[in-house]
């Protein structure tokens, strides 16, 4: 379609920025947190970007105030956040750590203060390190009652407050590089508990929305899915049957399972000829069915290509660019089902990531016209190596080009008639960037922080920070 006039933005749009706990905060051990699985990752020799870890992050834990000024400099309609488990129960459960509650408490004060909605995600990741030791973590039909409890804490405390919730961001990422690519702790490989670890977490998820009825009735809530829409790379049947391939197993697998608490047959079927299916107990389906969410929360970053893969083809193993790099990632794929190949249409970023705003249309329009629900872009954003100008200034045109044209491709979306209720731009300053350290810059406030450390971390706007905060005036109508 295309449209000879574009439909304008709701009047109350959700215009915002998001972080994670781990990446931003730092304290990783003030005030009576406990070890997060990820303050034990990171200490593994090779498995970050020169060794980075989030013991200081960029200090948004003591920071947060002078962090939520710069947000309302901006413009902020909402901050989308996250709680870290271990700073509310150190030890995953039992005793309740006040501290760790009160400084979310102070930062919603903050945002609420400063007319910006907050938008809580209740896990972005970070485990606690006692649950992974206990009983495995994720691996457990126990963690489904841990993760219940800290919800309820945390609807509890901040229901009255906070109305937009979050509940698991990206569940396909932590499940996957956590249990098949070797990429997030544990760093395991192994495919049947993979798909066991991800239904413990649909079982988690479903839960969690319902017991929120009970605490937050007039709040939303719903996951945040990181979404990346299959094309094929040609016309043959072949590839087309490939992108169908990778599309069910890569995005309805978790998505059916959000909105009608359903497995794909197709792929279910797949997997139980395998032998590597979820072993399901008797009351599962019912609860995945009563967990339907208020909306779909959608992490868009890129699209993917795939063609045909046979049977004795390339497998996951391929190699993932955290360096930088620019063309040093390989394809990967799963013999049978799909492989991944290079776009010649599209360009890409120094860490091999496709740059496709009608991808994200295609998406918002493939989620509404499958699921029928309103959409929260919870993440969207270009990751980037970041100059300092001598007079302090930061030219990012490339990241501005970027969101401006996916914001462009959100509005042909509304036009299309897809409702979206919101636009978390990924992110607000600059983070840790997980396995990819500080040198991979997503924010429109820069940071001064490095691989090393040791910096003032002081706040610089970058050009970015100014557009955004003109389209957020505008209503998005100045792109």
């Amino acid at each position: 379609m295309i449209h000879e006039t574009l439909t304008p933005f709701p009047k109350q749009f959700l215009w915002g920025a998001a972080s994670a706990a781990y990446q931003v905060e730092g304290a990783w051990n003030e005030d009576g947190k406990g070890l997060s699985n990820w303050d034990v990752f990171v200490r593994i020799p090779g498995k970050t970007f020169k060794g980075t870890n989030g013991d200081v992050a960029v200090d948004h834990y003591h920071r947060y105030k002078e962090d939520v000024q710069l947000m309302k400099e901006a413009g902020l309609k909402a901050y989308r956040f996250s709680v870290a488990w271990a700073r509310i129960f150190p030890n995953g459960k039992g005793e309740v750590n006040e501290k760790g509650l009160q400084f979310y408490d102070n930062l919603i004060d903050e945002l609420i203060a400063n007319g910006i909605e907050p938008i809580l995600t209740i896990y972005h990741w970070d485990l606690p390190q006692a649950l992974q030791e206990e009983y495995g973590g994720w691996e457990s039909r126990q963690i489904i009652e841990d993760f219940t409890n800290y919800c309820i804490t945390l609807y509890k405390r901040y229901g009255d407050r906070v109305k937009y919730w979050v509940t698991l961001n990206e569940q396909n990422v932590f499940t996957s590089h956590g249990y098949k690519l070797k990429l997030h702790p544990p760093g395991v490989s192994d495919d049947r508990l993979f798909y066991q670890v991800n239904h413990h977490a649909n079982l988690a998820n479903a839960r969690a929305i319902v017991e929120f009825r009970k605490y937050v009735p007039d709040g939303k809530i719903g996951p945040s899915f990181a979404y990346s829409p299959a094309y094929p790379f040609s016309p043959k049947p072949e590839d087309i049957l490939a992108a169908e391939n990778a599309e069910e197993f890569n995005a309805h697998w978790w998505m059916d399972v959000y909105a009608w608490g359903e497995y794909p047959k197709a792929t279910w079927n797949y997997l139980e000829k395998k032998g590597i299916a979820p072993q399901l107990e008797p009351g599962d389906l019912e609860l995945l069915k009563a967990g339907k969410p208020d909306f779909m929360g959608v992490n868009y970053y890129q699209t993917t290509t795939f063609e045909k893969n046979p049977l004795d083809g390339v497998t996951e193993s391929g190699h993932f660019n955290n360096t930088g790099q620019k063309g040093t990632s390989s394809d990967r794929g799963i013999p049978g089902l799909f492989k991944t190949i290079r776009n010649p249409y599209l360009e890409t970023t120094n860490w091999d990531w496709t740059i496709d705003p009608t991808g994200l249309r295609i998406g918002l329009r493939r989620i509404t016209n499958r699921y029928k629900l309103p959409i929260l872009i919870t993440e969207n954003g270009l990751g980037e190596y970041d100059k300092v100008e001598e007079d302090g200034s930061i030219n990012d045109d490339y990241r501005i080009q970027y969101i401006s044209t996916h914001i462009q491709a959100i509005q042909e979306a509304i036009t299309d008639g897809v409702d979206v209720m919101g636009y978390c731009i990924w992110s607000f300053t600059d983070l840790l960037s997980w396995l990819n350290g500080f040198q991979k810059r997503y924010g429109i406030v820069y940071v001064n922080q490095d691989e090393e450390g040791g910096k003032d971390l002081r706040r610089m706007k970058k050009k970015s920070f100014y557009w955004y905060k003109q389209v957020i005036e505008s209503n998005g109508e100045k792109l």
